[in-house]
């Protein structure tokens, strides 16, 4: 079996023993690591005045790690500048805070060729590369232009915009033209393969062909859509197991009879949390028989507290949750309980059994892997409900949720008062339709079926690929 190379911004080391404090790229990755072994290679996470030496290479299980300093400048270029102030609000459909810099993308380039040179020395002839997320679009490309011959995959964890948007990018063109110089490209959703397919048919002058082969850059590559699972049976299990853990008792003592709605996210202008917590007061507001009755528990671990518009979006978060418990709140019960601190998955794969509804609304997102984990935790005999926004792509699967338009407060509103008082018939048909599907359709199913394809694929391979005119 090839040797299966993983490349991705940070890279977690595994451990031995599954502490549930992993995050959902890690995870997914991990699932292939333990499976396949092979080498892991990326950010270490550290920033230095001074330029980067040779990447720290170390074994740890079946896992050979190769971690790569960044200097400030990079990390600020590339990590801070293209990654996080262009490409991540720009494919979440947020024009209104992408920011255009031209250091920006130089940077970014730059990193990748970094990367890229660190990286080609590791390389054996017959192994399978594999590289993650918006970070590194241009891995590929670099690679090639360096020589490397060997298969490359592409996963897109975050959306692939619309057309429209997609082209308010200044470097659009280069984006794609790296793109397509790897052998597969997987994005999360149906929505999102058909949105990078109108992009090489109208914009590229490529082609697009019924099996998802794409020619386009003079290159032939193939696309498709590879939906990110879960570790199933692994949170049902931390579900279960922490019923009996002094967190879990805490807070179900702590609600009474109430019932609980709750959603775990990062603190992001994607998530769309000051939205959902307006839809709280409205709740309370139009249905004002839930007060003293619902408790929302909004977790929100603070992220990028460095960036402008991060730091603003707390400040109206705060002052939302802040009106809401005070119009509403009394002596013994408060409506929001806003946390900005984090918790092992273990930990709230219980909170979410607790949960009647889980609450999630983002704005835009790729995929969603909170909504799948809160369905996988809920107990068969009494489930919840999960609310879900039609623009996560999660929805896509997961459709026996409530949908909801986080944009609509109002319908957001209603939904929760479906969702709190829906018969328990009903609650267990529909958990019971979206954990079926949870189970086949997991972690491991996910990363198989990726790699299966990529090291099927021989047709997008440079040595076989045979130029295409480009308008």
């Amino acid at each position: 079996m090839s040797r299966l190379v993983v490349v991705s911004n940070r890279v977690a080391v595994i451990k031995r023993v599954r502490t549930g404090g992993e995050g959902g790229l890690a995870v997914a990755v991990m699932a292939a690591m333990r499976e396949r072994g092979g080498l892991w290679f990326g950010w270490s996470g550290q920033v230095f005045e001074r330029e980067p030496g040779p990447p720290d290479v170390f074994d740890h299980g079946p896992v050979t790690y190769a971690l790569v300093d960044l200097s400030q400048q990079d990390y600020e270029q590339y990590y801070k500048g293209y990654a996080n102030r262009t490409l991540w609000p720009l494919f979440h459909y947020r024009l209104d805070l992408t920011e255009f810099a031209r250091p920006y993308f130089i940077g970014y380039q730059r990193v990748n060729q970094l990367f890229a040179s660190k990286l080609l020395p590791l390389l054996e002839a017959d192994d399978v590369i594999w590289v993650h997320d918006y970070h590194l679009i241009p891995m590929a490309d670099q690679l090639r232009t360096a020589g490397c011959r060997q298969r490359i995959g592409f996963f897109l964890h975050i959306p692939w915009p619309s057309l429209d948007i997609f082209l308010a990018l200044p470097n659009h063109r280069e984006i794609v033209r790296a793109l397509c110089a790897y052998d597969l490209v997987g994005f999360q959703t149906e929505a999102d393969l058909r949105h990078f397919f109108e992009y090489i048919e109208l914009e590229a002058g490529g082609g697009v062909y019924g099996d998802g082969r794409v020619e386009a850059f003079g290159r032939t590559l193939r696309a498709g859509a590879f939906p990110i699972g879960i570790d199933t049976a692994d949170v049902a299990e931390f579900a279960e197991n922490a019923t009996g853990t002094a967190q879990y008792k805490r807070l179900e003592e702590s609600l009474g009879e109430r019932a609980l709605m709750i959603g775990v996210d990062r603190l992001d202008y994607s998530k769309g949390l000051i939205q959902r917590m307006e839809a709280v007061e409205q709740l309370l507001q139009s249905y004002p028989g839930n007060r003293d009755k619902v408790i929302t528990l909004q977790i929100a671990p603070r992220s990028r507290s460095d960036v402008p518009e991060y730091v603003d979006m707390r400040e109206r978060l705060d002052s939302v949750v802040g009106r809401v418990n005070g119009t509403y709140a009394d002596f013994d019960w408060m409506p929001i309980r806003y946390l900005t601190k984090g918790f092992t998955r273990r930990t709230l794969a219980g909170f979410f059994r607790i949960g009647r509804v889980g609450l999630v609304t983002p704005l835009r997102d790729g995929m969603n892997l909170v909504a799948k984990e809160y369905v996988a935790a809920q107990n068969p005999k009494n489930p919840g409900v999960l609310v879900l926004s039609r623009f996560a792509g999660a929805a896509e699967e997961l459709t026996e949720a409530i949908m909801v338009n986080p944009y609509d407060i109002e319908g957001m509103a209603d939904a929760m008062q479906t969702a709190l008082h829906m018969p328990l018939k009903e609650r267990r048909r529909r958990w019971s339709a979206m954990f079926h599907w949870l189970r086949q359709h997991d972690v491991v199913a996910w990363q198989r079926a990726f790699l299966d394809a990529l090291t099927a694929e021989s047709a997008g391979r440079s040595a076989k690929r045979r130029p295409v005119a480009v308008k």
